[in-house]
């Protein structure tokens, strides 16, 4: 009888029956006449327990120098144990060396955050990091699931950009076609916003560039963005939007992924406590708060992220602060019709000292007005054409915002830093691997 080719996240399918695992040997611990070889391979990890009486002398010698990380093609019986995390062993029977793997760098005792980047390509192969990598995976997964299953429609926007649509000062310029500068991408929400005026609802999903020279654990050179843009939106529409989304992502990480949750030892009580409705705040209440609690900060200026802390800090589930002071945010925000110094945007932060995960707002519909903004930060007129034409040709309200994976990966696995939640993070001093 030939064995099939099982998955170790599949093993409880197959208890009784002869399976073959094909992975990597994560550890290895011997008494006497037992080998007790942890295996991995990619699904999940399990314990083959190798006996010299059940594979023989010769077979069980050269399971003797098997060091971590050497690849194998184990053959064995599954067994029910309740002693076992994943609740099932495997007796081995057979074993094939497929790589051999020697003096293999990442060992369990400690290393430096450094060493470890430096190695990032093996550093995932880690229980803790692979259990992250999939949390990531099953956000995306939501966040798509989530956008597609309310009729949006995913629209691709270019990574190559003529202009900026945040900051000039954080843009990467590179070499285009004869002597042509162009500008690695901010954001897709231009682009977005031309596509919601063709199909209604839409949403963008890919990597954006900033080139701050900043050093915090929130900050990436490369990260993954969402952004949902709604013809006929306003900001109520937006903040409602972007709090469903939160708690439908997660939701599906507490569903699909406790198992890694517990790897991470994650307090899900914390999470669970992730339901609607947000507590909202104005900025200006905000602000109140902060100088009540003794922060430096004064009215028009923008939150740092103990300011984020201290304010999220009051509250178990995320909070959403609205209306920010027009001066501090993007030309393209609404002001508010009540209170023209202020812009019709929104942020979110998580809780937990987590910080802003989500940015956006009601966007100017107005021409004229935004033909004054572009004017007044000194954009140049003629790379934003184009835009300015969604206010000449059927201008609506509209709105949307951009979440931030690598932030929301972070807070929901509680990480220290985001540099984690990235298969190769991309910093102001790091791009190797």
């Amino acid at each position: 009888m030939t064995s099939m080719h099982a998955y170790i996240e599949d093993i409880g399918r197959h208890e009784g029956d002869e399976v073959t695992i094909k992975g990597w040997l994560h550890n290895r611990r011997s008494s006497g006449k037992i080998h007790f070889l942890i295996l991995r391979d990619g699904t999940g990890f399990i314990q083959a327990v190798m006996s010299k009486a059940a594979v023989g002398e010769e077979l069980f010698r050269a399971a003797d120098h098997l060091s971590q990380e050497t690849s194998l093609v184990v053959t064995g019986t599954v067994r029910a144990d309740k002693r076992a995390p994943s609740g099932y062993e495997i007796d081995v029977k057979n074993l094939e060396l497929v790589g051999e793997s020697h003096d293999y760098p990442i060992t369990p005792k400690e290393h430096g955050v450094d060493y470890l980047l430096d190695r990032r390509h093996l550093w995932i192969r880690s229980e803790r990091q692979q259990a992250i990598l999939r949390i990531r995976h099953e956000i995306i997964n939501a966040v798509r699931d989530f956008f597609n299953g309310r009729g949006f429609i995913l629209t691709d926007t270019p990574i190559f950009t003529p202009s900026a649509c945040e900051g000039t000062t954080t843009l990467f310029p590179v070499e285009y076609f004869e002597d042509q500068k162009a500008y690695l991408t901010q954001s897709g929400q231009l682009y977005v916003e031309a596509t919601a005026m063709a199909l209604g609802r839409v949403y963008s999903f890919g990597p954006t560039f900033r080139a701050e020279k900043s050093k915090t654990r929130r900050h990436l050179t490369e990260f993954w963005m969402v952004e949902p843009e709604v013809a006929f939106a306003n900001l109520d529409d937006v903040q409602e939007l972007a709090e469903d989304l939160v708690v439908s992502v997660v939701a599906r990480v507490l569903d699909k992924r406790r198992r890694e949750l517990t790897i991470l030892e994650r307090d899900v009580s914390k999470l669970e406590a992730v339901q609607k409705p947000f507590p909202r705040m104005s900025y200006d209440e905000a602000v109140k708060t902060l100088q009540a609690k003794g922060l430096p900060i004064e009215w028009g200026g923008d939150f740092g992220g103990p300011d984020e802390t201290v304010l999220s800090e009051q509250f178990d589930r995320p909070l959403m602060v609205h209306r920010y002071p027009a001066a501090i945010k993007a030309f393209y925000m609404k002001p508010d019709p009540d209170r023209p110094d202020l812009a019709l945007g929104v942020d979110v932060l998580a809780p937990e000292g987590y910080g802003e995960i989500i940015g956006g707002g009601e966007r100017l519909a107005d021409f004229d007005l935004l033909l004054q903004r572009i004017r007044d930060h000194k954009l140049p007129e003629e790379a934003f054409e184009w835009y300015l034409d969604l206010r000449r040709y059927g201008t609506v309200p509209h709105g949307g915002f951009g979440m931030g994976i690598e932030r929301v990966v972070a807070w929901i696995c509680k990480l220290e830093h985001v540099r984690e939640t990235i298969p190769y993070p991309r910093m102001m001093y790091r791009m190797y691997p």
